[in-house]
């Protein structure tokens, strides 16, 4: 940013402040007291004078180096004259002389006397005449860290600031990548390119300060953390004596910290993150992790993984990631990863100490992994500890080495054959990780003790509702056998502990309804569960049991939803899940009342879960899984609006070999259902990707695939997208809700990609692999989508076809005439 044209000659004006009546003008300068920094004009340049940014830079230093920038986004004309003034008000405010207002800070405190001042850290203060601050740069900064701010994020609110890049080295509006810290299960730091995950930082283990020594400079940086009920948030400084020294959000999206060399007069780099290839978000692909011990740090797979394919990992070609070598039990016991940066997309879990958090994990078949820290200083919620679990894929991970302090720890990782009786156990293994387990053990046990006193003492005789699962599950359907129901390791649960928890089934315990069941909410063991009873007067619904049991207990990622056990008892068969406190996304995405809730980052968010987990059905898991009823009612949302794909009754399984095949039975959506299945039958891979290509339209618009309240004049939403964005217009279909903080590139990239998903022809819909490649990337050269299918149009030919049934939640179960 060394190229860039000052105003000259530059002139001081009241030294270090402006007052109201002193008005700061193009060739004018305000320097701060000591003489470090400058704030006024500045001009690109490439560009011509006529353009013209409000900024601050190092005084002393030769080369131009802007720290901060007012009007980013709305440049001055030095023809129109423009000016910072300090109003009554006590507002700074930049405008030109036709009245335009270019920026101001929008204080809303009235201070007559208040003035503005440039200290000698670089940050500029709004103060009151009885120095209270009203506005400071600090709290908003651009691209540049400096000593003294703070970097800092809300845990109610999400609010915070963030380091925004230049567009490019000589312009300064807003660019792609930013940098800061983000709440979720615990505070992390991220570069993200846009809504994309660049790189990111380690998860905080409780250091108060972190340091580095730079023997080259004498210099040391620190960084201080702290963790309170309010905010997180970290505050960067130097040792005494160093020169300057600034962290910058790069427009080439790294974070550099650089240090000015007096003897050569020009900024040395430090630091940068991301530092090499591999310690980019995710380079190395699921379960592969950037290994730092190593000379060249280079991509490898976790113990007891191994690529899933050889040939594309030795050409250094890593995004497909790792596979496990043997498949796991829940007997299965934890290695231990030292110096690790551990994975993301974790769950925290408060108030546990190291034995409990192993516990949780140990108990939990779903858990892959565990790690532990214990947090000193303050933290949110008084709450020193930090339990982190996962229950999905294991993504972005380093094997670290010992710089900028304590940032690597022990990865636990459940692995096949990693405990006692194997190569890779001990007798240090088995104590370790057998303790843990005993203690889940009695602690279960326990709790059960309590939250059932009417079963104290009384015997559990589970095995005969076992036994009678089995062989309901073994019985031979257009299902087949591809999962022998022997093999599942599912919990089959007493009907006496189902009904205490629903309280018998009660109205006021259900929370909804399906095609094919009811489902309650009610507790287990001391956790919040979700029962479906199922229907079974018909044989979809026996149909729909045997899916969902031998599908779901064998797929584990965290865009699906997981099942815990199930039940038998006569004619009752019931589904035991865990339990998603904000329900599914039709409940908040159609209620005018909550849609507000789901802004656009919450929705593209959603999006791209959803496309992962359809991705991970169709392509990563060790099955073919067609889901056949992908809709907004089953996409449920976890604590933290994580979308979770569910209600696999009506699923397939496809053959190593099958691409498409042709039923019967044709089950799904009227609206989501791609025309070849709702017309004969045919069902593949590329049926799911039409009604994911349905639900991103209704995601992005708000509005039901059935609804005419908003689309008048068309036969429905697909009808309607298609004819916006035919005509160049397709930015008015997006949601009103959500239109002010809406990125609008991604969003016409959703529409776009839907309407690719929603082709008649389902040879020219795109993979999901595709779709998640271009949602996460984005691209400038996608395919011109053809016209979509009407084929809502001929829903009386498909009567005609067959017998139809429509049920209160719009599912359809079509018998389709053979040979069709």
């Amino acid at each position: 940013m060394a190229a860039l044209l000052l105003l000259l000659p530059a002139l001081c004006i009241s030294n270090d402040r402006l007052a109201p009546g002193k008005n700061l003008s193009p060739g004018n300068t305000i320097i701060s007291d000591g003489g470090e920094f400058a704030l006024g004009f500045f001009s690109p340049s490439n560009s011509t004078l006529e353009k013209l940014y409000l900024g601050i830079w190092y005084n002393n230093i030769p080369s131009l180096t802007v720290v901060w920038v007012a009007n980013r986004e709305t440049p001055a004309i030095s023809s129109s004259a423009p000016s910072l003034a300090l109003t009554n008000n006590s507002d700074l405010v930049l405008s030109d002389a036709n009245g335009r207002v270019l920026w101001t800070t929008n204080t809303t405190n009235a201070n007559n006397g208040s003035v503005a001042v440039l200290m000698n850290t670089g940050n500029l203060i709004l103060r009151s005449p009885n120095n209270m601050v009203l506005w400071q740069s600090f709290d908003h900064p651009t691209d540049t860290f400096l000593p003294g701010m703070k970097i800092w994020m809300s845990h109610k609110t999400h609010e915070g600031n963030r380091l925004v890049s230049w567009n490019g080295p000589d312009d300064p509006s807003p660019g792609a990548f930013s940098f800061g810290w983000e709440t979720g299960p615990f505070m992390q730091s991220f570069i993200r390119n846009g809504s994309l995950p660049e790189w990111r930082g380690s998860v905080w283990t409780g250091y108060t300060v972190s340091s580095q020594y730079f023997a080259n400079t004498s210099i040391v940086i620190y960084v201080a953390y702290e963790d309170n009920f309010d905010q997180m948030s970290a505050i960067f400084s130097v040792s005494d004596g160093a020169p300057p020294v600034r962290s910058v959000m790069s427009y080439s999206g790294r974070v550099e910290v650089s240090v000015w060399n007096r003897n050569s007069s020009e900024w040395a780099m430090l630091v940068a993150s991301p530092d090499v290839q591999c310690s980019r978000y995710g380079y190395c692909g699921l379960s592969g992790y950037c290994d730092y011990t190593d000379a060249t740090p280079t991509c490898k797979c976790l113990d007891g993984f191994e690529p899933v394919d050889n040939k594309e990992w030795s050409n250094a070609k890593f995004s497909r990631g790792c596979q496990r070598k043997e498949e796991l039990r829940c007997s299965d016991g934890f290695l231990a990863l030292p110096d690790m940066k551990v994975p993301d997309n974790f769950v925290r879990i408060g108030r546990k100490t190291l034995e409990e958090c192993a516990a949780e994990c140990s108990a939990n078949c779903s858990c892959v992994a565990y790690a532990y820290a214990t947090l000193n200083g303050s933290t949110a919620n008084g709450d020193s500890t930090r339990c982190l679990v996962w229950t999905g894929e294991l993504v972005d991970m380093e094997k670290v080495v010992g710089t900028w302090g304590d940032f690597g720890e022990t990865l636990y990782l459940r692995l096949a054959g990693a405990g006692a009786g194997t190569e890779r156990g001990s007798r240090k293994n088995v104590v370790k990780f057998a303790v843990p387990v005993l203690l889940a053990c009695i602690l279960i046990s326990i709790c059960i003790f309590i939250c059932f006193p009417k079963f104290k003492g009384k015997e559990i005789n589970g095995e005969n509702n076992k036994r009678r699962a089995i062989r309901v599950l073994s019985i031979s359907d257009e299902l087949g056998h591809e999962i022998p129901a022997r093999e599942l390791e599912l919990p089959f649960l007493r009907y006496n502990d189902i009904l205490i928890a629903t309280d018998n089934f009660s109205e006021a315990s259900m929370i909804g309804k399906g095609g094919f069941g009811k489902v309650y909410k009610g507790v287990l063991g001391c956790r919040e569960v979700a029962i479906k009873r199922l229907s079974i007067g018909s044989k979809q619904g026996l149909v729909e049991f045997r899916n969902e049991v031998l599908l779901i207990a064998k797929l584990q990622h965290r865009n699906l939803v997981r099942l815990i056990g199930c039940c038998m008892e006569g004619d009752e068969k019931l589904l035991v899940y865990e339990y998603l406190p904000n329900k599914s996304l039709d409940a908040t995405l159609f209620s005018s009342e909550r849609k507000s809730v789901l802004d656009w980052s919450m929705r593209f968010k959603i999006i791209k879960g959803v496309a992962r987990g359809l991705l991970y059905l169709h392509q990563d898991s060790r099955l073919t899984i067609i889901h056949r009823d992908l809709k907004a009612s089953n996409i449920l949302l976890d604590a933290t609006m994580n979308p979770k794909i569910s209600d696999f009754g009506m699923a397939r399984i496809f053959g190593d070999n099958q691409e498409q095949a042709n039923t019967k039975w044709v089950v799904g959506t009227y609206g989501y259902m791609a025309p070849e299945y709702a017309m004969a039958g045919i069902f593949s891979v590329k049926s799911d990707v039409y009604s994911f290509g349905v639900l991103l339209l209704e995601i992005v618009s708000g509005v039901r695939i059935s609804s005419t309240d908003y689309i008048e004049g068309f036969l429905n939403l697909i009808v309607y997208a298609w004819n916006l964005w035919h005509d160049g217009k397709a930015e008015t279909m997006i949601d009103s809700s959500i239109v002010s903080g809406c990125i609008v590139d991604e969003a016409m990239l959703c529409v776009h990609v839907a309407l690719l998903c929603v082709q008649e022809n389902l040879n020219d819909r795109p993979t999901m692999s595709s779709v998640v490649r271009i949602l996460d990337n984005g691209s400038k050269s996608l395919r011109v989508p053809n016209r979509p299918a009407y084929f809502a149009e001929r829903i009386n030919e498909a009567g005609q076809a067959g017998d139809s049934v429509q049920n209160s939640n719009n599912t359809v179960t079509l018998t389709v005439l053979e040979g069709r």
